[in-house]
């Protein structure tokens, strides 16, 4: 592991636990979970770790993925294990005869060196609108987009990197967002499942260099990346995604200036709040390093670097990736292959989040959205790079990198967005195995 890595690990985990420490500022949540996690060597109990192998082998998984294949027969509504905490995944046997078989060995779930919930998650967010933000937020910076029901928010990544789980409503619906700086991606979810709404948390854990969440309903661990349960009462199950793209700041709050972005007023630690701005991930996103090793197993994906920038999509027709350097020069890639109808974005204007000590300072990367290209008449479209934005040939009406029209005939129609992320491709190729890479 190169030095400046290895050291930016060690003062992220420092810094996390003074965010955290004394029992003034403690968290809740967080003493009344334990976790018993797999040894940084993978060692363990030699009986758990064959059972979990062959669960997990029953199940479908790949050797290094996350490919869940549900347990039919299992009731995932049937127990509250909120109220039997000795069986739940982290307070007791990852492997309790009454889960379904893990998706993943339970001894690849490696300790990102804090406690659960040590990376604290935010579960009372508060908003305002863009005018009323009173800290600085530049505008090349990231936020995390979502909007469901014309109810927009941003989640700057500024806060995401210290947080990484939101619990909140957006449009009504419970949903959770996330981001794992490991693998440069944000994701969210639609936390109800099961008859319940859950409510998640980091686990201080991770697989293969990807954050691990837990819900606090079952304690079951689940993968950022996929929304998969791994271990636990909900192995195998799968959480409902939400589009979700990460933009600049400027291009966000120009499309939405009356939309709702995440405050500094959150109910953690005070001294997180000297930590927002900076990056403990110093130099991380340097494409032909790879991801920590103690936290990878296994052979990582050598089509491309290991940190090249992807936009990631994966539907029923199979994981596909489009590369950021092809779309540099391409800022329009139509998707068609196996039958799709997609098109993918690029606009310049976004801070690398992971390069800079300082987040505002990092270099240029871009940001993209992908959308199906279809007017709300039916007429399918066609698009080209227009100075600030794009613009269609069939209407002449001008868009922007969400997807909305700006101008023209179509002006205020909002194209239907794609569940995707924008991430490292070690990431993806390895949740994703088998991805095809679309050339422009």
């Amino acid at each position: 592991m190169p030095s400046r890595l290895f050291v930016a690990l060690v003062a992220l985990i420092a810094l996390v636990a003074a965010a955290c420490g004394g029992s003034d500022d403690g968290d809740e949540a967080s003493a009344t979970s334990s976790a018993e996690t797999a040894t940084e060597d993978g060692s363990g109990d030699a009986a758990a770790a064959a059972a979990a192998e062959d669960g997990a082998a029953e199940n479908g998984a790949a050797e290094n993925g996350a490919s869940a294949v549900p347990d039919e027969s299992f009731d995932y509504g049937t127990v509250d294990y909120a109220t039997e905490p000795s069986e739940s995944a982290l307070l007791g046997n990852r492997l309790h005869e009454s889960f379904p078989p893990p998706v993943v060995d339970p001894t690849l779930i490696r300790s990102g060196g804090v406690p659960p919930d040590g990376i604290f998650p935010i579960d009372e967010p508060t908003f305002a609108p863009p005018d009323e933000i009173d800290y600085e937020l530049a505008d090349g910076e990231g936020v995390i987009a979502v909007e469901i029901d014309g109810d927009a928010r941003a989640f700057p990544v500024q806060l995401m990197i210290w947080h990484e789980i939101v619990n909140t409503e957006i449009g009504g619906t419970p949903v959770t967002v996330t981001y794992c700086p490991l693998c440069n991606s944000a994701l969210t979810y639609d936390r109800r499942f099961a008859g319940r709404v859950l409510d998640f948390g980091t686990s201080g854990e991770l697989y293969q260099s990807a954050l691990v969440m837990y819900d606090r309903q079952t304690e079951s661990l689940w993968a950022h990346f996929t929304g998969t349960g791994l271990v636990g009462h909900f192995a195998g199950a799968e959480l409902e995604l939400i589009p979700t793209q990460t933009v600049s700041y400027g291009e966000w709050k120009a499309a939405h200036p009356d939309g709702q972005v995440l405050t500094r007023a959150l109910n953690a630690p005070s001294r997180y709040q000297e930590l927002y701005g900076s990056n403990p991930y110093a130099g991380y996103d340097v494409e032909a390093i790879d991801p920590f090793g103690a936290f990878f197993v296994g052979e990582i994906d050598r089509t491309l670097l290991a940190k090249a920038r992807i936009v990631g999509i994966a539907d029923e027709t199979g994981p596909i990736a489009v590369r950021f350097d092809d779309l540099v020069d391409n800022p329009v890639i139509p998707v068609t292959e196996a039958g799709r109808n997609l098109v993918v974005l690029f606009r310049p204007g976004l801070a690398s989040a992971l390069d800079s000590a300082i987040i505002e300072n990092g270099r240029e990367v871009g940001q993209s959205g992908v959308f199906v290209p279809v007017a709300s008449d039916g007429t399918t479209l066609t698009f080209a790079a227009d100075g600030d934005g794009f613009v269609d040939a069939e209407t002449g009406s001008t868009w922007n990198v969400l997807g909305q029209a700006t101008g023209g005939p179509l002006a205020g129609e909002q194209l239907q967005p794609v569940v995707h992320t924008d991430t490292f491709w070690f990431a993806w190729a390895t949740y994703q195995p088998g991805t095809e890479i679309i050339q422009p």
